[in-house]
């Protein structure tokens, strides 16, 4: 009969006991530090995608979080239901940089924070990890490496990689072969590229053009997913 009792102590949710103002409070603070952390995502993020698309989803991300804390915490039978739920929903959202992991990691820690109780712990961690994105992750020139992914497209058949190559030589801090492709009418390189500090891009397209005029060139940031 004890062990009986104790079971039903566990599964049976005992949300009376927990204040239903304190409740309203850390809801309150949830949605408001949701709110900063998206204003710091937009206004601070160094994301080349589209912001808001992520952005607009953190406040509501940190209330789910809540509200799923605040019936589960006090039931285990509902808990171990979550658990099967979230076993079965596949989440298929793109992310394509990690920063935006970080934002929705950020959100998730709020909502499971407040909803745990720990007000003062999470509003001062989580205002200490705005500071870091602000002093660190806002820091655009940590991304600005100088590092390029550098594809080219020549139809010249007398033009060899080697020859591509040697033109970027004088140009290029350093120049790395990703991918060869050797086609019946078309070539195409594709390079992992850090020209040097001096060196516009400008003339390093004019000295590929001169072993091909026709070649297409392309330069994007390697850590840009496109």
């Amino acid at each position: 009969m004890e062990d009986m009792d104790l079971i039903s102590r566990l599964t049976v949710s005992s949300v009376s006991d927990i204040s239903v103002f304190s409740i309203i409070i850390n809801f309150v603070l949830c949605v408001g530090m949701s709110f900063v952390v998206r204003s710091f995502y937009i206004k601070y993020s160094v994301s080349l995608t589209g912001k808001h698309h992520i952005g607009v989803v953190i406040p509501v991300l940190s209330s789910i979080v809540f509200l799923i804390i605040m019936v589960v915490k006090s039931s285990l039978a509902l808990s171990l239901g979550l658990v099967g739920a979230l076993s079965i929903v596949r989440f298929r959202t793109p992310i394509k940089e990690p920063e935006e992991l970080v934002y929705l990691f950020l959100a998730i820690s709020l909502g499971l924070g407040y909803a745990a109780g720990h007000t003062f712990l999470t509003t001062s961690l989580g205002l200490a990890i705005l500071a870091i994105i602000y002093f660190w992750l806002s820091n655009k020139t940590i991304g600005k490496n100088g590092e390029y992914n550098l594809v080219v497209n020549w139809k010249n058949k007398e033009v060899s990689f080697t020859q591509i190559s040697a033109a970027l030589d004088d140009s290029m801090q350093d120049l790395q072969l990703i991918r060869l492709d050797h086609g019946p009418t078309i070539r195409t390189a594709v390079l992992l590229a850090t020209p040097k500090k001096d060196v516009a891009i400008d003339s390093v397209i004019e000295k590929i053009q001169i072993c091909d005029s026709d070649a297409d060139i392309s330069f994007y940031e390697t850590k840009t997913n496109w």
